[in-house]
């Protein structure tokens, strides 16, 4: 199998935290696909590493609920479940709503014009057809204007903890082109209503923008099972 991806390595870390970093990356952007098999000896090779440290990478992924492990069958990497991006989505949806009030009441003239910017360059990401990693990273931007701005620690914590666990998800979102105009949109709301210090219409563009997400990527899993059962 030909990866499209190499070692992350840093020297800093031990040799098989490097290689579960480099895995991790691969899953939550799609280089490796759910299904795919994890090939200890093939990884080994394609890293130029012993087959432990991809061993013991791949049981940290499992432990994450990345990777699947079945006797006999190896590793492989594990489905995106309709049950996980649910929870995930229900707790993201109701902290950014409380995250975009904040911002209402707390972000700066400069941190304003900041979300802006970052608002203009996610359009010229997504409209000029650039790779999917670089539309999810001013996605990704954008958002963290927000969550910054609250000025709450906590708060940034959680937020920071649950977005390693949507980037998965994010990057499913982003696979349809189509959505681009409208997640375009909904981030002008967003902006705006926090421009304009409407903490109301600002909670509901935010809740509108996950609703959206959520309805899209049940639709691309449903599509990915339909294809699956029909391979099988």
């Amino acid at each position: 199998m030909r990866y499209k991806f190499d070692l992350e390595y840093n020297p800093n870390l031990p040799l098989h935290e490097s290689v579960y970093a480099t895995l991790r990356r691969a899953i939550l952007t799609g280089d490796l696909a759910p299904g795919d098999r994890l090939m200890e000896i093939h990884l080994a090779e394609h890293f130029g590493v012993s087959r432990t440290p991809v061993r013991e990478a791949i049981h940290m992924l499992a432990q994450d609920g990345l990777v699947v492990i079945r006797p006999a069958k190896g590793a492989a990497v594990a489905g995106i479940s309709t049950d996980g991006m649910q929870d995930v989505l229900e707790i993201r949806r109701t902290l950014d709503i409380f995250c975009a009030r904040l911002a209402c009441l707390r972000m700066s003239s400069d941190e304003l014009s900041e979300l802006e910017k970052a608002c203009d360059a996610f359009e010229k990401a997504a409209m000029t057809g650039s790779d999917i990693t670089t539309i999810a990273s001013y996605d990704v931007a954008f958002h963290d204007l927000i969550i910054k701005a609250t000025r709450n620690k906590r708060l940034i914590e959680m937020m920071r903890n649950l977005s390693e666990e949507m980037y998965r998800y994010r990057f499913e979102y982003l696979k349809d082109a189509a959505k681009y105009p409208a997640l375009i949109q909904e981030h002008k709301a967003i902006c705006d209503a926090i421009g304009a210090r409407d903490e109301n219409a600002a909670a509901e563009a935010s809740g509108v923008h996950i609703d959206n997400q959520e309805l899209a990527i049940m639709r691309h899993i449903a599509l990915y099972q339909d294809s699956s059962k029909k391979r099988k």
